[in-house]
């Protein structure tokens, strides 16, 4: 182009040579064209000139105006991203879509009808995701590390988590075993009326055992966590336990769950039979234990009673628990759990189940000394059975199947090693995969990001009008104060201290029975060191390859590990749209429970008491109100959700997703719009609301659906996304959805003064005001709040 340029100039050069003058034009052609011109102005009639001057002030408006379209039309039209991720992705998102159902009836199989088509359940699997599949690809890049990766330059606690995996997978070891080590135990703990006589009175001996050596809980739980109403200092806490299938109601509502409970009885028949006992022996035994699971339920506190937790606090002294519950013998069994910290009777304890307490001691007193043995034991067994030979997972599969509904499948048995090894080691592994998968820039990105959508939750706050000025600075504060912990704790990344974390873990080659227990042992000896010392911010509740995130109320901190910082939750190459609408909204989620019902009892320094005004207390009971009536009316397979028991997580949906749509609005008007993805024909609003749907897509079993009912705090996957744009004016504004259509339901009652056609839709700490509670009544999609 250079040389071209410069011979076109000569040439030019060469022409101009030519004539006499060179390129000075003579004086007399000068005036000729000056007399012209003026000529041609001066003959003009002032009415020609006034036309003239118009015509081009005229032009040059249009030129201006034409100019300014242009420019708008380039900032709102910017084109399509014809990048291989933007093209890759819109695939994806297509794949994915029904365009057979109008988005305005029913947006979830508008957005994951496609999805669901395209994606059966797996065999084995009795639910299947995006997190499933995001969790099995972390899965097989754990194995990767696990299986390949040369020992010579890891820290001491890595070598640890290839020496665990590796025992996990020598199946001849452990199929030699059998039930050997398991049947060790029970002798050395006295044995069980299973195999022959049994009538010692040793309780109190089993009980410590089982809970100090193999962290069981037969019939309550015992542990050590922030004091909530000290967010400066652990302390012991006691709640009541959990059961041998997932629910009191499995065992209170026995017409609906006859096949579960028949299933899991004949499994622990099954499981006595491969300990010993006869069919006879193992059937009687094993009925004894179900009727007293089933009085445990009926003395078990539902989960929706229990979430008022300034009710259910109680701090009293460990020398108070021998009143409360006399049939245990505290001091002696508080100090086998926490050894060797040193106890005494003036010992604080929390109680989360005070009322429980005293029925379960009762319960104690009342049952068979014989009973209560088998079931301790049995307590240890269930949860040996994954660990144990071939034989023992066969039975556990086969009850599975008619619990979950899943079809049998050989799972790989190196599957279950690396979520067991990243289970005991898994900061030691989460070390190897942030090194092989995790790009800084993912964390800085995502630092930026939770930044803007806590700017947008605190600027929505100035405009909530049913909370008070005083309280609204105080939630700010709060907001402010949130500690962010993304990708990974910075200790894994340092040797010398991921080592000192796992010093006192002894792995040995080949055992893996013995490295389980003696992670138990570590386990316990962990938690009765935190005990003595202050809650540390950097001590994370999730391994970095989960694909989940977490709010902890008495840290006041969000966690997002680097397994959840991927595809299809984020991309740094894919539209902000997308990332908004997925990880955005997921960090708008955690953010909200800082606020839900339960959250909020917790100010800025995590301590649990009432710093909300009682006016602000009551009207965000009625707005919370109209959720768990909404979510109430919802139902799967004709089995009503609990809007009650889901309230927390509903609030945090319906929350983050109005702080994520707003944060990407903000990052708009910064930044202007963003180009479109090809081929979807759609707007990048809308692009929004897709993604943060496609996030849910999910396939469950009947069986599975049932369970997440009956068990689940969070609403099924559907109504995650029904219910929460159901509440969104923004959805419908850009997907165009007439009130009164399924997806933009009228609220059942008015505001004063207002048509029903005018009422507000209720979002919490969003910018809407006057909110009535709807009407309950059954529709297939209830009114919105």
């Amino acid at each position: 182009m250079m040389s071209s340029y410069k011979r076109a100039t000569s040439d030019e050069e060469e022409l101009i040579d030519t004539t006499p003058d060179r390129v000075y034009q003579s004086p007399t052609v000068q005036v000729l064209e000056h007399r012209l011109g003026s000529r041609f102005w001066t003959e003009r009639s002032h009415v020609e000139k006034k036309l003239l001057v118009v015509v081009c002030g005229l032009s040059l408006a249009l030129f201006i105006c034409l100019l300014t379209l242009g420019l708008h039309y380039k900032e709102t039209h910017p084109g399509l991203c014809l990048t291989e991720p933007c093209v890759s992705v819109a695939a994806a998102v297509m794949g994915a879509l029904d365009h057979s159902v109008d988005p305005c009836n029913d947006f979830y199989s508008y957005a994951c009808g496609g999805w669901m088509k395209k994606n059966p359940l797996p065999e084995g699997k009795s639910r299947w995701d995006t997190f499933s599949n995001l969790w099995e690809h972390n899965v097989a890049v754990m194995k990767n590390l696990l299986e390949s990766t040369d020992q010579q330059g890891l820290s001491k606690a890595q070598q640890k988590a290839l020496k665990y995996y590796k025992a996990c997978m020598n199946e001849s070891k452990i199929e030699e075993l059998g039930a050997h080590p398991l049947q060790e135990f029970i002798n050395q703990t006295g044995g069980w009326a299973l195999t022959g006589p049994w009538d010692k009175d040793n309780f109190q001996e089993v009980l410590r055992t089982v809970s100090a050596n193999y962290r069981t809980s037969p019939f309550f739980t015992v542990f050590v966590s922030t004091d909530s109403k000290n967010s400066s200092r652990n302390i012991i806490q006691v709640d009541q336990s959990g059961l041998g299938l997932p629910s009191r109601e499995y065992y209170l509502n026995k017409t609906t769950n006859e096949k579960y409970l028949n299933a899991y009885l004949n499994f622990l028949v099954e499981l006595g039979i491969l300990l010993g006992g006869s069919e006879e022996t193992s059937r009687k035994l094993m009925q004894e234990i179900v009727d007293f699971e089933t009085s445990l339920a009926n003395i078990t506190v539902p989960q929706e009673e229990r979430r008022d937790e300034e009710l259910i606090y109680h701090k009293i002294q460990a020398k108070d628990l021998i009143t409360l519950a006399p049939s245990v013998d505290w001091m002696p069994f508080l100090r086998a759990v926490f050894a060797p910290v040193a106890l005494n009777d003036s010992e604080p304890v929390v109680l989360y189940a005070t009322k429980y307490l005293q029925n379960v001691s009762q319960l104690i007193s009342n049952t068979n000394k014989s009973t209560l043995n088998n079931y301790m034991i049995m307590k240890v067994v269930r949860k040996m059975v994954s660990i144990l030979d071939q034989k023992f997972q066969d039975a556990e599969q086969r009850f599975l199947e008619v619990m979950y509904g899943a079809k049998k499948s050989c799972t790989p048995r190196w599957k279950l090693c690396v979520s067991d090894t990243d289970s005991a080691l898994g900061f030691a592994l989460g070390a190897l995969f942030v090194k092989s998968t995790f790009a800084e820039d993912s964390k800085a990105f995502a630092e930026d990001m939770v930044s803007e959508i806590k700017w947008a939750f605190e600027d929505s706050l100035k405009h909530v009008t049913w909370m008070d000025g005083e309280t609204k600075k105080a939630a700010k504060e709060k907001a402010d104060a949130i500690y962010n912990m993304i990708g990974y704790p910075k200790f894994i990344m340092n040797p010398k201290e991921l080592d000192k974390v796992f010093n006192e873990f002894e792995v040995v080659p080949d055992l893996y029975f013995q490295n389980v227990m003696q992670y138990y042992n570590f386990s316990g000896r962990v938690t009765a060191d935190q005990l003595r010392k202050a809650p540390n911010r950097n001590q994370w509740s999730m391994t970095p390859p989960t694909v989940n995130a977490y709010y902890n109320p008495t840290k006041n901190e969000m966690v997002l590990p680097a397994g959840i910082l991927q595809a299809p939750f984020y991309s740094h190459a894919w539209p902000k749209a997308l990332n908004f609408g997925g990880i955005g909204v997921v960090m708008g989620h955690e953010l909200t429970h800082a606020f839900d019902d339960q959250g909020r009892e917790y100010d800025k320094e995590g301590n649990l008491r009432s710093w909300w005004k009682n006016a602000s207390v009551d009207a965000f009971k009625q707005q919370t109100q109209c959720l768990v009536e909404q979510y109430s009316n919802y139902n799967i397979n004709n089995e009503p959700l609990n809007g009650k028991h889901t309230l927390g997580e509903n609030i945090a949906d319906n929350g983050g997703l109005n702080a994520a749509y707003k944060a990407y609005m903000n990052w708009i008007q910064k930044n202007g719009e963003e180009t479109t993805l090809p081929a979807l024909g759609m707007t990048n609003h809308q692009l929004f609301f897709v993604s943060f749907a496609q996030v849910w897509c999910s396939v469950r079993t009947p069986e599975s659906s049932h369970e997440g009912v009956i068990t689940d705090p969070h609403s099924p996957s559907r109504f995650r996304v029904i219910g929460t744009i159901s509440n969104s004016h923004e959805f419908s504004k850009h997907f165009g959805c007439k009130e009164g259509s399924p997806m933009n339901p009228k609220p059942a009652r008015t505001t004063p003064g207002k048509t029903a056609a005018t009422a507000p839709k209720m979002a919490l700490f969003s910018p809407v005001t006057d909110t009535e509670i709807p009407q309950a009544y059954g529709v297939k999609f209830p009114p919105a709040c």
